[in-house]
């Protein structure tokens, strides 16, 4: 494998990567740039590559091929990664990657405050909420102040309020601080509303673009036995198709249209 560094308009680039894992052939010939300011979302079925295509960008694991970096990585792993019944407080947790600085704690506050978790320091991490904790792993991430932000599955257990407070910030720290985005999620509706540029992962790419120049097929070819479904705003959700009799739903903002006395229409 190779990793290089470069100072072109493309902050990441991916070309040719494979990855086999014993003998599986989890990505095969995966290809695609991403811009600097950008905030990529990548979405596909259970099973896709979707983790394992961000590990070996962030050269966790072997892989065939080359990935170009032109900048520092943060990173927010999937939230159930973490051991929360370790005693450690929110400063510890977060200040990890800066650990050795002498003027840590300044820099932890600020960036505590920037996650909307101030005054949360001496607070236990196994005391969190998801929704806190999420933020907390967030702000472990910014704390070096990286030129790129990769997230796998953030919003994983995380209730619906949280979920969104949890993009807005993503939204702000993509638009105000020009961090570049590269984002895992099974929230399609979410991803096409938040993000500029999606990635359909399936094993192969079969798609990757801006988010209005999706089709309902090429995110079909993606997801195989799932349904597509057009939103009315224009954003996507998934459905999962039944083997006998397929129904057709119609989705608004994330949820079925329900008639006056509740029932989906």
């Amino acid at each position: 494998m190779e990793q290089v560094r470069n100072s072109k308009e493309k902050i990441i680039a991916v070309k040719d990567l494979s990855v086999t894992l014993g003998e599986v052939e989890v990505l095969k010939d995966i290809s695609f740039e991403i811009s600097k300011g950008s905030f990529t979302g990548i979405i596909g079925p259970n099973g896709a590559g979707k983790s394992t295509l961000i590990k070996a960008i962030l050269g966790f694991i072997d892989y065939e091929g080359m990935v170009v970096l032109d900048g520092t990585v943060g990173y927010v792993p999937q939230l159930s990664s973490f051991n929360r019944e370790f005693p450690m407080n929110v400063y510890d947790f977060v200040r990890l990657p800066i650990r050795k600085e002498k003027n840590w704690k300044e820099k932890v506050d600020s960036i505590l405050n920037e996650v909307g978790l101030e005054g949360f320091g001496i607070k236990l991490v196994g005391k969190l909420s998801g929704g806190e904790f999420q933020r907390a792993a967030l702000a472990r991430a910014l704390i070096s102040k990286p030129d790129i932000l990769i997230l796998d599955e953030p919003e994983a257990g995380v209730d619906q309020m949280g979920k969104a407070r949890f993009y807005d910030l993503l939204n702000s720290l993509n638009q105000e601080e020009n961090i570049t985005i590269l984002m895992v999620s099974h929230d399609i509706g979410l991803i096409f509303e938040k993000c500029d540029n999606v990635m359909c992962l399936n094993k192969t790419l079969h798609c990757h673009g801006p988010t209005e120049s999706m089709s309902i097929e090429d995110v079909k070819k993606t997801f195989g036995e799932f349904d597509i479904w057009i939103r009315s705003d224009g954003h996507y959700e998934v459905e999962h198709e039944h083997h006998e009799h397929q129904t057709h739903s119609e989705v608004r903002n994330g949820r079925k249209q329900r008639d006056n006395n509740g029932h989906n229409k």
